[in-house]
C-alpha cells in the first residue's frame, strides 16, 4: 500500500514538473499573432502647432501620457503636455511643465519620460535647454496619478536621468536610467542610477566601440540579464548587454535590425516574450513597425502599424499593462499623437 502511494506520489510529481515546464515555456514566435484593440488619436485639437516624443504609464485609474508641443522643435514655447485616459477616452492635453529660467528667459522642454516608482507616485523626467547638446535633466512628482505635479527639480551631478525610453526597476529597489549624451563630434550611451527617492545619482560608462549610439531602451531577462537596444548612425539597432543586473555592460555591437537615425522603444512581457517598435528601414520615417523575440538575437516582424509613401511616424513608446495588453503611443506627423492597444495571442 506505502509502495503504491510512493509511486502515485512520484507520477503527480512527475506530471507536475511538465506542467510547470509548460507554463513557463517561452511562445512560439510562429504562432505568436497580434490583434489591435485601439487606434486612434490622443487629441484632435490643441493649443500647439507641432508635437513629439512621447511617452506612456499606466495609473490606477487608466493611463497617462507627455509629449513635447509648441511651435516647433527646438522653438522656447516648446513645453511638456500631457493627458489622461479614463473611462475609455483621452482628457484635453495640459501644460505641465516649460522652460522658463526666470519672466524674460526661456528654453525649450524635451523628451518626456514617466515612471511609476515603488510607491506608486509617478515622476515626469524631462530636458530643458537650447539643443541636446546644452540641455539639462530636471523632473516632477505627481502623488494622484498625474493629476497635479510638484515644482521642477533639477538632476544633480550635471546627469540626465531617462533620455527618452522609461527606466527599469531592479529587483534591489534601484532605478536604472538609459540614457546618452551628443557632441557635435560623438553620441554615447551610458546609465545612471538612482535610489527610489531619487538620491544617490551614479553613472556606469559603457565602451560604445566606435558607434554613435543614444536614446537606449532596456529589455530584461532572466538571472540578472539586461540588453539594451539604441538607435544609431549606422543604420543599424546596436546593443550591450549585462549579465549582473547593469553593473556592468558588454561594448557596443550591431544588430540586423535597420535603423534610420530616430527613435526606438522595447518592453519585456514577463513570459520570456521582448518586443521591440521602430523603424526598420535605414531611411525616412514613414513605416514603424512592431518586432518580438524571445532570445533579444532573433527578431520577427509581428504587425506593421504605418507603411505609407511618406510622412513621420517616429519616436514611439510602449508598455505592457496589468492586464497583458501592449500600449503604444507615437508621432503621427508632428501634428498629433497616436496611441494604439494591442493584445498579443499565442496560439
Amino acid at each position: 500500500m506505502n509502495t503504491n502511494r510512493i509511486k502515485l506520489a512520484l507520477i503527480i510529481g512527475i506530471i507536475g514538473l511538465f506542467v510547470s515546464s509548460a507554463c513557463v515555456r517561452k511562445p512560439s514566435l510562429e504562432k505568436t499573432k497580434v490583434k489591435v484593440l485601439t487606434s486612434e488619436f490622443i487629441y484632435n485639437e490643441a493649443p500647439f502647432p507641432q508635437c513629439h516624443a512621447s511617452t506612456i504609464v499606466e495609473t490606477d485609474e487608466g493611463l497617462l501620457a507627455a509629449w513635447f508641443g509648441g511651435t516647433h522643435e527646438r522653438h522656447p514655447d516648446v513645453c511638456i503636455y500631457t493627458s489622461l485616459y479614463r473611462d475609455g477616452k483621452w482628457g484635453i492635453p495640459e501644460r505641465v511643465a516649460d522652460g522658463a529660467k526666470n519672466d524674460t528667459l526661456v528654453f525649450p522642454c524635451w523628451n518626456p519620460v514617466l515612471f511609476k516608482r515603488d510607491n506608486n507616485d509617478i515622476i515626469l523626467y524631462y530636458k530643458v535647454g537650447p539643443s541636446p547638446r546644452e540641455w539639462w535633466g530636471m523632473y516632477k512628482i505627481s502623488a494622484d496619478e498625474g493629476k497635479s505635479w510638484s515644482a521642477a527639480i533639477q538632476i544633480p551631478n550635471n546627469l540626465f536621468g531617462p533620455i527618452k525610453n522609461k527606466p527599469l526597476g531592479l529587483p534591489d529597489g534601484t532605478i536604472l536610467y538609459p540614457t546618452s549624451f551628443e557632441t557635435p563630434q560623438i553620441w554615447n550611451i551610458y546609465v545612471e542610477t538612482s535610489g527610489q527617492n531619487l538620491t544617490n545619482w551614479r553613472k556606469t560608462e559603457i565602451n560604445n566601440n566606435g558607434f554613435n549610439a543614444i536614446q537606449p531602451t532596456v529589455l530584461f531577462y532572466k538571472g540578472g540579464v539586461v540588453q539594451m537596444l539604441c538607435r544609431s548612425k549606422e543604420k543599424r539597432i546596436v546593443e550591450t548587454w549585462s549579465s549582473d543586473n547593469g553593473k556592468t555592460w558588454s561594448p557596443l555591437q550591431a544588430t540586423s535590425i535597420p535603423n534610420n537615425n530616430s527613435g526606438i522603444d522595447a518592453v519585456s512581457l514577463g513570459n520570456g516574450l521582448q518586443v521591440l517598435i521602430c523603424n526598420p528601414v535605414e531611411q525616412g520615417r514613414n513605416k514603424l513597425a512592431v518586432l518580438v523575440s524571445s532570445d533579444g538575437k532573433n527578431w520577427k516582424k509581428l504587425i506593421v502599424l504605418e507603411d505609407q509613401p511618406e510622412g513621420e511616424f517616429s519616436y514611439p513608446a510602449i508598455i505592457r499593462g496589468k492586464d497583458g495588453k501592449i500600449h503604444i503611443t507615437y508621432t503621427y506627423n508632428r501634428e498629433k499623437i497616436k496611441y494604439v492597444r494591442l493584445e498579443i495571442l499565442y496560439e
